[in-house]
């Protein structure tokens, strides 16, 4: 059997769990949050999944080459974090309010303005993110098929592989698939990274090579300018992925609030440590076949692992190679279709269309597909953008849109709607203006609209105007959001 039909057969196989998912989806809840029903290696293994995407197979190893450990600050580690800051300080107090979206706290908290603002920042920020993976799912079809198949075709096949078993089985079919790709990509990898030592003459010549090559240092040149965007980076994805809905749908599906606190930070600290993995097999790849390697660096970085696969392993470890990679894109791939839409529908659609539970199930589903054609014709057009880039520039909205509303309303009584506002305006402007204009290689333009943003959420909560008054009166007779039931008013 050729490696290209071991492939067909996988996603099949994947196909077939996504449709048996669809039998446990009997409402919104269920295909949105898996009827907040999953054990706590559920939890750890959808977390760990839809993290490692084609940024960590591709993206990483090939930053992680080009410029140390330095360059992946945003991306294991950032990401990483994220994950396990979650667990700590966010997933016991959201948990309890019982929420099907993210969405929905700032409603409970700020009102409808505030609910679909952030919303649409949320909803927009996962452009970037699942474009990288039909981008990577595009790429492997090409080089699976020895480019019979082009890029571009190669992300229609894709999308409508990870399309047609998310659509019926929704947060069941991301969860069951999420189990099973986790275990691909563990064993995979690590038998390739075996056998990647292995013709490198052994883990101890990889390792050389890294550190004569000062790939081990992680912190930046002493200067302020290179602190600022180095610290600008780790909070990228650190903070940006905090407010998103595919971490706060694993938080809500687990099965009790301490199986919700334990899988992010347990999913984190595996996603930490099996990041490394394919930062190995990139360094070794430079060991086993260095002209090819340097060569690849100079064209495109991300080809490198592939292509030591390709060349240099045998079948089998081919098949277990392209198994990983497919099972690490449509984790992600999957779990980032989902979330926008929940999103969406929950968030934006339903303020102005009120509709049934059975009207609202069918909404998610369509606008499922509706997203997903945005998605691949983004990807398009985004061609040759590296994948690493665009992971990072998807998250760069919530971090200066949705962060600070979160955090205080969460753990600042005084935090108003007015505040809420106030932070989304003068984070998002200070962004923008530093993003569009060359005051942006001077200030990185997420670190300051960061800092801005928590100004802003500071004292447009403080000054004492009618509408914080007013907010504070209701909060004073109804209480704190957390007390209240989730009910759409």
């Amino acid at each position: 059997m050729t490696l290209i039909a071991f492939v067909v057969l996988y996603l099949l196989v994947s196909v077939v769990i996504g449709l048996y998912a669809a039998t446990r989806v009997k409402n919104t809840a269920d295909y949105a949050v898996a009827g907040r029903s999953l054990p706590l290696v559920m939890v750890v293994t959808t977390t760990f999944a839809t993290w490692f995407g084609s940024e960590t197979v591709l993206g990483v190893p090939a930053k992680f080459i080009e410029g140390g450990l330095e360059k992946t600050v945003e991306d294991p580690f950032g990401a990483a974090f994220c994950l396990i800051f979650v667990g700590m300080f966010f997933a016991a107090r959201l948990y309890r309010l019982k929420l099907l979206t993210i969405g929905d706290f700032y409603r409970q908290r700020y009102g409808r303005g505030v609910e679909i603002f952030s919303a649409v920042v949320i909803a927009i920020s996962y452009l970037g993110w699942v474009a990288a993976q039909i981008t990577a799912l595009g790429l492997v079809f090409h080089l699976l098929s020895g480019e019979a198949i082009s890029t571009v075709q190669g992300m229609a096949i894709g999308t409508a592989v990870v399309l047609t078993y998310t659509v019926f089985g929704g947060m069941w079919s991301v969860a069951l698939n999420d189990f099973v790709q986790m275990l691909i990509i563990i064993v995979g990898l690590s038998l390739i990274a075996w056998f990647a030592a292995d013709l490198a003459g052994g883990v101890g010549n990889v390792v050389a090579h890294a550190s004569a090559r000062e790939m081990f240092n992680f912190f930046p040149e002493p200067s302020v300018h290179a602190w600022l965007f180095w610290l600008s980076a780790a909070v990228t994805i650190m903070i940006g992925s905090i407010p998103q809905q595919d971490v706060f749908q694993r938080v809500m599906a687990a099965n009790s609030e301490k199986n919700a606190v334990r899988g992010p930070i347990l999913g984190g600290a595996a996603y930490l440590a099996f990041a490394a993995v394919p930062m190995f097999i990139g360094v070794a790849a430079f060991v086993v076949m260095p002209e090819v390697a340097g060569e690849l660096l100079k064209e495109d970085a991300q080809k490198i692992l592939p292509t030591l696969v390709m060349e240099h392993m045998p079948m089998w470890l081919k098949v277990l190679f392209f198994g990983a990679l497919l099972s690490a894109i449509m984790s992600t791939a999957s779990a980032t279709l989902l979330a926008p839409t929940t999103t969406f529908v929950q968030n934006i659609l339903k303020n102005f269309l009120p509709m049934t539970d059975k009207a609202e199930l069918r909404a998610m589903r369509i606008t499922l597909a509706v997203f997903a054609a945005c998605v691949l014709a983004y990807s398009i057009r985004m061609e040759g953008t590296p994948i690493y880039e665009l992971v990072a520039m998807a998250y760069q909205f919530p971090v200066v849109g949705a962060f600070w509303p979160l955090v205080l309303g969460l753990y600042w009584e005084r935090a108003t709607s007015q505040g809420a506002v106030w932070s989304i305006v003068l984070g998002m402007s200070t962004w923008g203006l530093l993003t569009l204009t060359p005051l942006g290689e001077a200030i990185p333009s997420v670190l300051a609209g960061l800092i801005l943003a928590g100004v802003g959420m500071v004292v447009g909560s403080l000054l004492p105007t009618a509408g914080n008054r007013a907010h504070r009166e209701h909060r004073a007779r109804h209480g704190h959001a957390a007390a209240q039931p989730h009910v759409r008013p």
